[in-house]
């Protein structure tokens, strides 16, 4: 039996269990992609407004270094291929990296890897399956992308060099995604630490590009934008990220060579000889479980708000003689451009706060599928309280998350703008978009109370409301449509005043569902 035995059967049984997984992300990262592209034409209808935004924008230090080299932005293309990068190069690394560590470390971690190397399985079979589920979903979206940006108005072989970018990418970080699985005994510690190396990728790349010098070579990121698609545009940088996921996917093969099934060559620390009595809880247990995601969520918020922050000072400029910009963020409400951009930018930190409101009210089916509920709840501790517990958690972390997000925003513009207060007025509003966030979240458990299997469809709610509260002055979605969004239910701070009406109905639909969740956990079996 050949090291790669059965590869063909495992490739098969991740795609069946992936089979609603995948379709969404990949349909939803398209949508959005082919939306912002093609909302160009509207908010860019004259060349005299493209070349306003080209201007502006290889003027500004902070755009280049998060969107890449300003090229071809003299051309409406160009503006797509800037506006859409982040949403691209974000998106398929998120799918690449949990598909992986999906398939291979959270295989091993639920103790499935062992049953399945006792059959004719080869050792390497469902690492190769994992790997080529991963790089087929990469190819899917770099063709894609490719179509949707040349609908938007790229050159079509401008279109499919950019396609082919984000499917290198998706590539490198597959292969990285393969190595950490390899090192890391956790499924959770292993994604954390490939979106880490792809979080210093793309600041390493921010930073070569806004020095223009040699610190692109050092990033994967630097690496495919290096093809200058609508400028000297190039296919040899791509050559680099396939020979590195080559060279890394060969390092994942020797690394699992020399460790043992189920374990990672970094060992789990021994736990203290006596618990904490806050582990007694269930909210303490809970915390306990996601204090690192938690983290690392609130880092990654607070430094996309600074980003954001950032770029403050530069929206008068950004808005004159861009009529349909200016109607872009009027779309917040009425006030000062810097206002309507905080109202915008804090509208999109919140939408990113909700995914980990999602994620971590669906821990709660991890730890019901794993089996570890049940020797959870063969003690004194009800469904109930456990539920409740885990939500407390997900509540407070989330507006944990809000505050930092929206300090992060306030630090950047009030050291620019040499004003103190800023950090703790953005803080502040920033928290008016809890009840919105917990919205999701109690939707999230709701599907665990009453629908396990479909547990998946509050990630379709997630982008739904993303859509809607990104793209929605633009594309002009039906209006019942927009309504579904507890966002849109939210003041638009700091430009409208706050509505404490709206927050308290939005709670009041969050304790609703709550308490709809656990009537319907405490009536169902649970699963394993």
């Amino acid at each position: 039996m050949t090291s790669l035995a059965g590869t063909g059967a495992l490739l098969r049984l991740a795609l069946r269990r992936d089979r609603w997984r995948l379709p969404v992300w990949v349909l939803a990262i398209l949508a959005v992609t082919y939306g912002s592209g093609s909302a160009m034409r509207t908010s860019f209808p004259t060349q005299r407004s493209i070349d306003s935004y080209a201007v502006s924008v290889a003027s500004s230090p902070a755009v280049v270094a998060m969107t890449g080299p300003p090229l071809g932005l003299h051309t409406l293309g160009g503006i797509v291929i800037n506006k859409v990068a982040l949403t691209s190069l974000v998106g398929v690394v998120l799918v690449v990296v949990l598909t992986v560590v999906r398939h291979t470390r959270g295989e091993e971690e639920d103790g499935r890897t062992e049953l399945l190397r006792a059959t004719v399985v080869g050792r390497h079979a469902g690492s190769a399956a994992a790997l080529v589920a991963a790089v087929t979903v990469s190819v899917v979206l770099g063709a894609g992308t490719a179509l949707s940006v040349d609908a938007a108005g790229v050159p079509p072989a401008s279109a499919w060099l950019y396609g082919a970018t984000i499917a290198a990418l998706g590539l490198v970080f597959a292969a990285i995604a393969l190595v950490a699985a390899q090192v890391f005994t956790h499924a959770r510690t292993a994604v954390g630490a490939s979106l880490a190396v792809f979080g210093a990728a793309y600041v390493v790349r921010a930073a070569g590009d806004v020095r223009e010098d040699w610190l692109v070579w050092l990033s994967p990121v630097g690496w495919v934008q290096a093809t200058h698609v609508l400028g000297r545009e190039r296919w040899w940088p791509l050559l680099v990220p396939v020979v590195a996921a080559l060279l890394l996917t060969g390092a994942a093969v020797l690394l699992e060579q020399r460790r043992d099934v189920g374990a990672g060559l970094v060992a789990a620390r021994d736990g203290s000889a006596t618990a904490a009595r806050s582990l007694s809880g269930p909210v303490g247990l809970a915390f306990r479980v996601q204090r690192g995601a938690l983290v690392g969520w609130a880092c990654g918020l607070l430094l996309l708000g600074a980003a954001f922050g950032s770029l403050a000072r530069d929206v008068d400029d950004l808005v004159r003689g861009n009529r349909t910009l200016r109607d872009y963020f009027a779309h917040s409400g009425t006030g000062s451009p810097t206002d309507s951009y905080f109202a915008t930018m804090l509208l999109i930190l919140a939408l990113v706060a909700s995914a980990f409101a999602v994620s971590s009210a669906l821990r709660m089916r991890g730890e019901e599928t794993s089996g570890r509920l049940e020797a959870v709840l063969a003690t004194g501790l009800s469904r109930t309280r456990w539920l409740l517990g885990s939500l407390v958690v997900t509540a407070v972390g989330s507006l944990l998350l809000l505050v930092a997000a929206g300090l992060g925003l306030g630090l950047s513009y009030g050291l620019a703008a040499h004003d103190a207060a800023q950090p703790f007025r953005l803080a502040l509003l920033a928290l008016v978009y809890g009840p919105a966030v917990l919205v999701l979240a109690a939707v999230a458990s709701l599907l665990v109370g009453w629908l396990p299997r479909g547990v998946p469809l509050a990630w379709v709610v997630v982008a739904l409301c993303f859509v809607v509260g990104w793209l929605g002055s633009l594309l002009h979605p039906p209006r019942w449509l927009a309504d579904l969004s507890p966002f849109e239910h939210t003041p638009a701070v700091p430009v409208d005043p706050v509505s404490w009406a709206s927050l308290v109905v939005l709670l009041l639909v969050v304790a609703a569902l709550v308490a709809a969740a656990v009537a319907g956990l405490r009536r169902r079996d649970l699963t394993a």
